[in-house]
């Protein structure tokens, strides 16, 4: 007689590949080493003997050291993007409370991996896919933005003054500042937060009593 199998679900999360566990172990030792060492001593040699695996086989997953520093790039970014981006979603939240989260989000991803962050930075001119992913991350976090400061009362327009254009400046304004505070020191990056937070919120009207 055959007895029914158990029914799993088709939509079981699947276990992830080992060519895709290879690929992180390869971009976390990565961001160690850039920690470590820095973008010019790190060597693929070394990512390759980090990740357990010799360096011709470390081709098998990325052409370059360069292809390596981008992945890791995009993974941030993505990582920043999907929690720094998720307070300007919710239609729950005061604006000002959106400005808060998605502020302490962003300094929390600076100081988890600055080193990416301002390697992102540092090379976005003279590696163009790396420029094209942090610009594409602002843009992405300018739209976020433009919606919080709609909801808090600022014209939706084309004027230097409304809210596009000023969310444009403020990213611009946050990146550069959390950039400038790593440099110096990670333990100035709470205090950038709280700057920036206090000039976003200063640019919502003030509530009519």
């Amino acid at each position: 007689m055959v007895t029914d199998r158990p029914r799993t679900g088709r939509r079981q999360r699947e276990a992830p590949r080992k060519g895709d566990l290879r690929e992180q172990a390869i971009l976390d030792t990565a961001e160690a080493l850039l920690e470590k060492v820095g973008v010019e001593a790190m060597t693929v040699e070394a990512i390759a003997a980090g990740a357990g695996i010799s360096r011709g086989s470390l081709y098998f997953y990325f052409g370059s050291k360069k292809d390596v520093l981008t992945a890791l790039v995009a993974r941030t970014l993505d990582s920043l993007r999907g929690e720094a981006l998720l307070p300007t979603t919710d239609a729950t939240l005061a604006p000002r409370d959106a400005i808060t989260q998605a502020v302490g989000e962003t300094e929390r991803m600076w100081r988890e991996h600055g080193r990416v962050m301002r390697t992102a930075v540092d090379y976005s001119a003279v590696i163009p896919e790396i420029g094209a992913l942090w610009s594409s991350t602002v843009d992405d976090f300018v739209r976020g933005m433009t919606t919080i400061l709609l909801r808090g009362g600022l014209p939706d327009g084309p004027a230097p003054t409304d809210a596009p254009a000023l969310a444009e400046a403020l990213c611009w304004m946050t990146e550069r500042t959390f950039y400038r505070a790593l440099v110096h020191s990670p333990e100035q990056l709470p205090a950038a937060a709280r700057t920036c937070t206090e000039v976003w919120h200063r640019t919502l009207p003030t509530p009519e009593p």
